[in-house]
């Protein structure tokens, strides 16, 4: 039996961007994905904390050192620059491994820096 477990979280950070007119998605400063294990393309719930809408999404890499999170396409309707944000993501795992499994969990300062 597999188990869906949290894989990886961004725990509070600011959105700095929201494009309604981009296809979509959202875009990640990418040592914040490195430090999180979040990859291009993997679809991630972000979770806003100032106004308690969820969505799901997927990711593309933003721009290095940047701490830049751009909320792209209809999602910039639910989620505004400024607001603040968890970012996570979920793995199926064997039930026996997920006992033992350790999510990746990162705390950003401000202005999202790591």
């Amino acid at each position: 039996m597999k188990i869906e477990v949290l894989k990886s979280k961004i725990h509070r950070v600011k959105v700095t961007g929201a494009d309604i007119n981009y296809i979509g998605s959202i875009s990640i400063d990418e040592c914040l994905m490195e430090a999180s294990n979040i990859v291009v393309g993997e679809k991630v719930q972000v979770l806003n904390l100032t106004n308690g809408e969820r969505l799901e999404t997927y990711v593309i890499k933003g721009e290095k050192n940047s701490g830049d999170i751009f909320i792209n396409g209809p999602a910039a309707k639910k989620i505004s620059k400024g607001d603040e944000v968890i970012i996570v993501s979920y793995a199926l795992i064997n039930f026996e491994d997920a006992k033992s499994f350790r999510p990746t969990i990162i705390f950003p300062k401000d202005e999202n820096s790591i």
